[in-house]
């Protein structure tokens, strides 16, 4: 009896431990695919980084690049790739990262230094209370988001101009890019975006964005793996650009309701063909001629279709079914 007894007891422990045992393999299992997912993001983030910096030649050997640290998401994930890039570069350049403190109300000074202090990375805080003049000179419920930026910049000019910098890197990623084309197309009436390297307003440095191919969701998955000590963006007040979040509003729709269509606007804004827009300043019109030779790629007057993307018409603009 005693046996029996036994033997029930040995049996239930068993069937007990299979579940807790499933449960661990299951967890680890679930562990071990976060990490490859992680390291992945990591590994695209960099490759995307580095096609952006060798497609534009952002950064040359023997550069000094102020990495401008807002305390958000884009601009620490800006500055940790740049290192990890900078490790297995065939060149050598200089990073120091450059934190503007604009005096906002409960802005937490210490998070910055003694992250980077962390980093053992060299950086420098620049103090200006930029806040109390935006205040004065905005009325109360406007955006201060235009001249802040204005102050801002000219500031960080400065600053780069004093640490003997010479390339400038701002944390713009693919999605601000987008947001900004079609913000000066709408309102604005200008083809126009933000460019991933271009001449400072100053004339005296270079202005780089190696975060031009990377898309906003991917840094905000990376600054949660990366667990990076976030600054809110709202400390000054103001309210987000009501037109900018229209745009991004609009852009997210397209991306659910047709995918791949934001992807090949992105691509568009690398493939322009200045012949076929508007601009005489882009292309001679005026002084145009026929030449009495065919054009080697075949631009045909009369296009019966208006894209080679593989979609059509209707899956682009909804067509009106005749009553």
């Amino acid at each position: 009896m005693s046996q029996t007894l036994m033997n029930d007891a040995e049996n239930a422990a068993v069937t007990a431990a299979a579940p807790a045992e499933t449960a661990a393999a299951l967890s680890f299992k679930a562990s071990e695919k976060i990490v490859y997912e992680n390291n992945k993001l990591h590994k695209r983030l960099c490759r995307q980084v580095g096609q952006a910096i060798g497609d534009f030649n952002m950064i040359e050997d023997g550069d000094k690049i102020m990495v401008c640290l807002s305390g958000g998401k884009d601009s620490y994930a800006l500055l940790d790739i740049l290192m990890t890039l900078r490790e297995r570069a065939p060149i050598k350049f200089d990073i120091v990262a450059v934190n503007l403190d604009q005096k906002q109300p409960n802005f937490p000074d210490h998070i910055l230094p003694a992250y980077l202090k962390e980093l053992g990375i060299p950086f420098h805080i620049e103090n200006q209370d930029t806040y109390s003049i935006v205040k004065r000179l905005i009325p109360e419920g406007k955006t201060t988001c235009s001249l802040c930026s204005r102050l801002r910049r000219g500031i960080l000019y400065r600053v780069a101009d004093e640490l003997g910098a010479n390339k400038i890197a701002l944390g713009h990623h693919r999605d601000d890019i987008m947001e900004t084309f079609f913000l000066n197309m709408f309102f604005g009436a200008k083809i126009k975006g933000m460019p991933p390297k271009l001449q400072s307003d100053d004339g005296k440095h270079i202005v780089i964005r190696p975060l031009a191919y990377v898309k906003e969701a991917d840094t905000e998955r990376y600054a949660q793996v990366k667990n990076f000590p976030i600054i809110p963006c709202d400390l000054c007040g103001s309210q987000e650009n009501l037109q900018r979040k229209q745009i991004k509003n609009m852009l997210r729709e397209w991306e659910k309701k047709h995918p791949g269509r934001v992807d090949n606007i992105f691509s568009s804004l690398s493939t322009v063909v200045p012949s076929h827009l508007m601009d005489g300043e882009l292309f001679g019109f005026k002084d145009l001629k026929a030449t009495g030779e065919a054009m080697a790629n075949g631009d045909i007057a009369f296009d019966e279709e208006p894209c080679s993307t593989g979609s059509t018409v209707s899956s682009i603009i909804p067509l009106r079914s005749e009553e």
